[in-house]
């Protein structure tokens, strides 16, 4: 039976600003779930307030609401739109179905006459009430770890003493793991216990016998109206239990499982599916699993609506799980849809994997100074990478790789940990970086039975570690001249870079890329197709990897590779990695807009990309995509394959920009603006001779490489003074200091971590008003598509700042230097795309803090502010397709549009909350007003008085 005629309009709640917990998971299943409805002809209205994520893009939807997710709002669009048949808040994380409880609470839905699909209000209540939860459970015959609730302090009190230690402690209907914590002895309990209950927002929290060591996995189930149901993937955490799932370290398929577990495991997970309500949709379901032979089995819970690893589970197998949630929830079966993939068989099955993924959390912790880096049952990781490949160590080291935090895998680059202390610690206190440190261990010669007896990690995976350090070990004996074809051949099919294996081999790089091309040691790229190959696939998605020779009857030697190369001229979009603070989903917007725009201009486009989380890497949105690392190793063979016609790295935030000096060296055409440029924009010394030439101000500054050159400078720039390190993001390391001690310490300290870094000294500009404008240019016309005023003063970083476009306090000589500096310095910078200026205005004096070339973080906000596809008109100037002067700009906002930043300080209780020149904020959300008058803006204008940090 197809789809229900009866549905015609529906509105779906988005997630809301990024917060650590809730990230763009949500907008990626969000914008599948809104192109599903469309494809079904249905119109659709969206409500979310978050202008960086391509799912409010004025295309997504019929009608887009950026405004903030209350009830207030929902009324207000269910007033403006009565055609509103249903709603769907099962896409839009925790947030949307808090904001669906509550408007149901108030009887909002039954008012309107609206239906809820995707999800019943009894299967989220049952899911969140934890007490509920239990009772269903232990009614099912599912087991569970002893347990109970408490409403007060007190009864949490009886209940420790009943239990005993280690606890656990989680609070309901909250995000993220917010509230949950492991409490090992009763002096910590109080406090604890109290913070679980305080952040409720039920004030109620469940109490559980701490399953210390067991393995935890998840599941992915979709279920349709007839009560089919699929399970799509299963996900083993490396980590075992006591580390949230969204910090840990996360495998598909499941790796250590017997088949027998396994079969029961998704028996019990079917039951509960089916057992918490009559709905058709998603569902997440987490189990633990004692590592003992018994391999007893109790649920942890369950999630009915799309999840954090829905985005994971659907890069990995390819099965779009939101884009099918969507169509089951208006009423479709599994039976009648396609898989999306192949095209050719129904979307009632259940993917199969002939190849592994390893997901690695991204952590920010240098953002928030003195916050607790230990991992545990509250998330802290601001983004993921996700490594496909043919074995679970080349999946590995391809995440690792992925990371940017200037490591080239496991091992082998010099920059382990070699103390015993050290690594015993942080293997028994769980950080970011145990990854690694486990590594370490095993080089360090501790055994792996003492390793598992730390961490609990699964012998198996422990294993596979051992195994790529006897293979460095036994590489280490030969040089680049002796070193076998077959050695070199198992180093890369366990993904050790080439970068790695020269620190082997202690010779370049270059030299053991020049060894295995010639002993054709290769690349070759297989089809993520759902189905192990079985069938044949229609969908260009793609992940690297190694085989061997394959020897043909006449002799012939070739390797199979699932990737043919087109005649077609191509373009290959540089993705911006994992996000993190700094470099978020505003880039994935942008890479999309940019993917979008180039097919638009007949390129065959090509997405090189790591971020499961992502509209930029879903299967659908290029031509073809490569899920690999933005990683220079893997880019350049990609290249070598595809032979594009150049390569766009302005739209992937640093990550890509980072890579255009070495596309530059090795010949490869950068698209748009030059490397040149990009460079003169980041090369403080070249950049002030350009200022100066054209006669544009700005503060004076000098350029140290030692602690000693910074403390004569000072002498001559007179204090305070900005301190920042040259090419970094989200502005790593800045700081203001008053006085010398200060300045020693703050150049030593970021000397110790970023080595051979050029530093630079500006004398800050105390009191002064912030300013930034964004333009497009094509190198003969310069057009500002925004000119934005900070509420804060400057000295906070942009990212952190309430910005509001237009300006509502420069004077019409300032707006005019404005306009002037940013024409003048697009041209001189001979910019050909986007370029984004930030400004400090003291004393009606407009002076240049930076320029960057590329598209910026408030390129979306503004784009969305005024109704205007900028990044497809940027990418069509950098493609040469068309000059500024061939757009008619026609940009649409009655009022002020501010973009509002927001924080993810609840992760972190005991770290400083003071803003500075380093961004700490993780996401933002929009707000319009119609006047200066507006209560709203006078409380933020009212906080700019609130003092600055250093």
């Amino acid at each position: 039976m197809p789809k229900r005629k009866d549905l015609n309009s529906i509105l779906l709640i988005g997630s809301g600003p990024i917060v650590i917990g809730q990230a763009c998971e949500f907008d990626y299943a969000g914008s599948q779930s809104l192109r599903s409805l469309r494809e079904d002809g249905i119109e659709t209205i969206l409500i979310n307030s978050n202008p960086a994520t391509i799912m409010t893009d004025p295309t997504m939807a019929d009608h887009v609401y950026l405004k903030p997710l209350t009830t207030k709002s929902i009324v207000e669009i269910l007033k403006a739109h009565p055609q509103i048949d249903a709603v769907l808040p099962t896409m839009g994380g925790q947030t949307a179905l808090n904001l669906c409880i509550e408007a149901d609470k108030k009887g909002i839905w039954e008012d309107f006459g609206v239906e809820l699909i995707g999800v019943d209000i009894d299967a989220i209540n049952i899911t969140e009430d934890r007490e509920q939860f239990r009772e269903l459970m232990l009614k099912i015959g599912v087991g569970m770890a002893p347990q109970a609730t408490a409403t007060s302090f007190l009864k949490g009190k009886e209940i420790a003493q009943e239990f005993g230690f280690p606890l656990v402690i989680r609070a309901s209907y909250t995000l993220g793991g917010a509230g949950a914590s492991i409490v090992y002895k009763p002096e910590d309990f109080d406090e604890q216990l109290s913070y679980g209950l305080e952040i409720s927002p039920i004030h109620e929290v469940m109490i559980d016998k701490a399953l210390i060591g067991w393995k935890e996995y998840e599941l992915e189930l979709l279920r349709d109206k007839n009560d089919n149901v699929v399970i799509i993937c299963a996900i083993e955490n490396m980590d075992p239990m006591g580390i949230h799932t969204g910090d840990s370290i996360t495998v598909a398929p499941a790796m250590t499982l017997s088949d027998r577990t396994y079969q029961k495991m998704r028996d019990m997970a079917i039951h509960m599916m089916r057992s918490i309500g009559d709905f058709e949709g998603g569902c997440n379901v987490q189990f633990a699993v004692s590592p003992d032979e018994k391999e007893d089995i109790i649920a942890i819970e369950i999630n009915p609506r799309v999840s954090r690893s829905s985005a994971l589970a659907s890069k990995a197998t390819g099965y779009p799980i939101a884009k099918v949630a969507t169509k089951l929830a208006i009423g479709y079966t599994l039976d009648e849809l396609d898989n999306q993939i192949t095209k050719s068989t129904s979307a009632l099955f259940e993917p199969t994997l002939d190849y592994v993924i390893v997901k690695i959390p991204r952590w920010n912790f240098d953002k928030f100074e003195g916050s607790d880096r230990t991992l545990g049952l509250q998330m802290k990781s601001v983004g993921e990478v996700m490594g496909i490949g043919r074995s679970f160590q080349e999946a590995l080291h391809k995440a690792t790789q992925s990371l940017e935090i200037k490591r080239n895998g496991l091992g082998a680059d010099g920059k382990g940990y070699k103390d015993y202390d050290q690594i015993i610690s942080k293997l028994t206190i769980p950080s970011w970086d145990r990854v690694f440190v486990i590594y370490d261990a095993i080089q360090l010669g501790i055994p792996l039975s003492r390793i598992h007896e730390i961490t609990k990690i699964d012998m198996w995976f422990l294993k596979q570690y051992e195994e790529l350090y006897s293979l460095e070990k036994e590489i280490t004996k030969y040089t680049i001249a002796t070193l076998s074809k077959d050695l070199l051949l198992e180093a890369k099919q366990k993904g050790f870079a080439d970068r790695q294996i020269a620190h082997m081999l202690d010779c370049y790089e270059s030299e053991v890329y020049t060894k295995r091309t010639e002993l054709n040691i290769n690349r070759v790229y297989k089809l993520v197709d759902t189905c192990a190959a079985e069938f044949k696939a229609m969908t260009p998605y793609y992940y690297s990897t190694f085989e061997a020779e394959i020897e043909k009857p006449d002799g012939t030697r070739y390797v199979e590779n699932d990737s043919i190369v087109t005649d077609k001229k191509k373009i290959v979009v540089l993705g911006s990695g994992p996000n993190r603070i700094g470099q978020g989903i505003e880039f994935d917007y942008c890479c999309v807009h940019g993917v979008l725009a180039a097919a638009e201009c007949g390129y065959e486009t090509i997405m090189i990309n790591c971020n499961p989380e992502t509209v930029s890497t879903d299967f659908d949105t290029a031509d073809k995509l490569y899920f690999e690392p933005v990683f220079w190793e893997h880019i350049y063979d990609i290249i070598r394959h595809e032979k594009p016609e150049g390569v766009i790295v302005q739209l992937g935030g640093q990550t890509a920009l980072k890579l255009a000096e070495k596309l530059s060296k090795y010949g490869i055409k950068i698209i748009g603006t030059s490397f040149d440029a990009l460079d003169l924009a980041e090369d403080r010394g070249r950049f002030s001779e350009m200022l100066l030439e054209n006669n544009i101000p700005f503060p004076k500054y000098g350029i140290a490489e030692t602690a000693d050159e910074a403390s004569e400078l000072a002498d001559t720039l007179d204090f305070p003074l900005l301190v920042r390190p040259s090419y970094v993001l989200g502005g790593q390391g800045m700081k203001i200091v008053i006085n010398k001690e200060e300045l020693e310490e703050h150049v030593v300290n970021l000397l110790r971590k970023i080595p051979n870094n050029k530093l630079l000294l500006d004398h800050y500009l105390d009191g002064a008003i912030e300013a930034e404008a964004d333009a497009i240019c094509d190198g003969e016309d310069v057009y500002i598509i925004g000119i934005m005023e900070h509420i804060e003063p400057c000295g906070i970083h942009s990212g952190d700042s309430n910005a509001t476009l237009p300006p509502f306090n420069l004077g019409e000589l300032v707006m005019q230097q404005i306009k002037d500096h940013t024409k003048k310095i697009a041209l001189a910078l001979n910019t050909v795309g986007l370029i984004n200026i930030q400004f400090a205005i003291k004393d009606e004096v407009v002076y240049i803090i930076e320029a960057n070339p590329r598209a910026s973080r408030t390129v979306p906000f503004i784009a969305k502010a005024y109704k205007e596809p900028y990044v497809n008109y940027a990418t069509k100037v950098m493609l040469g397709e068309k000059k500024v002067k061939d757009f008619k700009f026609n940009p649409q906002l009655e009022g002020f549009a501010i973009k509002q930043p927001v924080f993810s300080f609840n992760k972190f209780p005991n770290v400083n909350k003071n803003l500075g020149p380093e961004m700490k904020s993780t996401g933002e959300s929009i707000l319009f007003i119609d006047s200066l008058k507006d209560d709203e803006f006078y409380n933020l204008y009212a906080r700019r008085k609130m003092y600055l940090s250093k």
